[in-house]
């Protein structure tokens, strides 16, 4: 709780428990010396016993509510004080407007303390309402004990509501104090959660140019380089066949094929279109297909498709990674493995899809870390990078003179079809 939570809560008991009783003894003193007996004896009494009251309610004096380690000075505090308003009504009844500092400071005695508290007290305070404990004989102790019960009815029920309207209040000024204090670290928490979502915001940002990058590098690898290099090699044999053009023309015409194609597909790319042969095909064992005959009409070599299990659409994403897959696989295959037969096999299982391209080239070492062409190539890395975008996997089974076996893995996510619709729209 903070120090203006704590005067605000505390003001009028503060009030109460440190000003008004030296004012009301200040006032039954001077009461007592003008109206009271003029005698030395009765004047040094009252003089010194008022002052002994005020040194006692200053160095004893104890601030509530109590702390637990002052409780024990609470009581005798409280003690030494009913004595002493004890002693000054028993020396004049002037004295009662001092004597109310009991009810005051009954707060600072244990609950089960202050009802006995409150009816001493009240049992003094009658005293005066009698006109002093001399004139406590005969029909007036009746009067007296009535005073009694009145007093102790009054103050208890006053007593007893101040105090727990300052209980309340205090509580009130703790809760709003730990409201307050529970704000500021929301408010520091938002503040400190705005720099990490912007931070997020920046990185997703960062993330998604890096992914879109990747994306496009993996497009052109596929298309336009690929692309380029069918035309190139087209072009190339066509030069070699001068003599012939029945042959040179046909080379030409697939480098022209290639080019279009290439530019179809690059347009695609750019708009993050699927392959142009998934499109085409009613399922990915069609695009496989219509993909291995044009690379074998390209790249001269023999290729055969083979499909295995139930075929079932998959996810877009899925077919496209595996059509990628078996493009670059391909790609390698006509640029490095210097093959005479080829062949993709689709398997179509109840966990997996998998999809291995093969060819009986010249193969590398791949335990070594090697690749087609040199080292490792970007487009096994593509690859990899591919599948495990969409959770899949890659392997690679090779040896200098034995071929190769790309084998890549992607979990079966069939394509979800459609709700069906109702009679009734729903």
């Amino acid at each position: 709780m903070t120090d203006d939570a704590l005067a605000g809560a505390g003001d009028r008991r503060h009030l109460l428990q440190h000003y008004l009783p030296y004012g009301g003894l200040a006032v039954s003193l001077v009461l007592a010396v003008s109206l009271g007996p003029r005698s030395a004896p009765f004047l040094a009494a009252a003089v010194g016993l008022s002052a002994a009251t005020a040194v006692w309610l200053r160095t004893m004096g104890v601030d509530y509510p109590v702390p637990a380690e002052r409780r024990v000075r609470a009581v005798v505090f409280y003690a030494g004080l009913t004595v002493l308003i004890a002693l000054l009504l028993a020396l004049t009844p002037f004295f009662g407007f001092f004597g109310f500092t009991g009810y005051m400071q009954v707060a600072v005695l244990p609950r089960a303390l202050r009802p006995p508290a409150v009816a001493v007290n009240a049992a003094l305070m009658a005293t005066t309402q009698v006109g002093g404990i001399a004139n406590l004989h005969g029909g007036t102790v009746w009067v007296y004990l009535g005073l009694v019960a009145v007093n102790v009815l009054i103050a208890g029920v006053i007593t007893h509501q101040s105090i727990e309207e300052d209980t309340r209040n205090r509580q009130r000024a703790r809760m709003i104090d730990q409201l307050a204090d529970a704000n500021r670290r929301l408010r520091e928490t938002m503040e400190e959660n705005a720099g990490l979502h912007a931070q997020l915001v920046t990185q997703a940002r960062e993330a998604g140019v890096l992914d879109e990058r990747q994306r496009m590098a993996g497009e052109i690898h596929d298309t336009i380089a690929q692309g380029l290099t069918g035309i190139v090699t087209q072009l190339e044999a066509a030069e070699r066949f001068d003599a012939d053009p029945l042959r040179r023309a046909r080379h030409r015409a697939l480098a022209q094929r290639l080019a279009r194609e290439g530019l179809a597909e690059a347009r695609r790319s750019v708009q993050a279109l699927r392959p142009g042969p998934l499109d085409e095909a009613a399922h990915l064992p069609d695009a496989l297909g219509d993909l291995a005959e044009r690379w074998s009409q390209t790249s001269g070599v023999k290729v055969r498709v083979e499909v295995t299990g139930t075929p079932v659409p998959l996810s877009p994403a899925l077919e496209v990674t595996l059509f990628r897959t078996a493009q670059e696989g391909l790609a390698n295959i006509a640029k490095h493995a210097r093959a005479s037969r080829a062949g993709l096999t689709l398997s179509y299982t109840h966990d997996v899809v998998l999809l291995d391209v093969l060819d009986d080239g010249a193969g590398f070492d791949a335990e070594a870390g090697g690749g087609p062409g040199t080292g490792q190539s970007y487009g096994l890395t593509a690859m990899r990078h591919r599948l495990r975008q969409v959770g899949g996997t890659l392997a690679i089974e090779s040896a200098p003179g034995d071929g190769t076996a790309v084998s890549a893995s992607v979990p079966a996510l069939p394509l979800t079809p459609p709700a069906p619709v109702g009679d009734d729209g729903v």
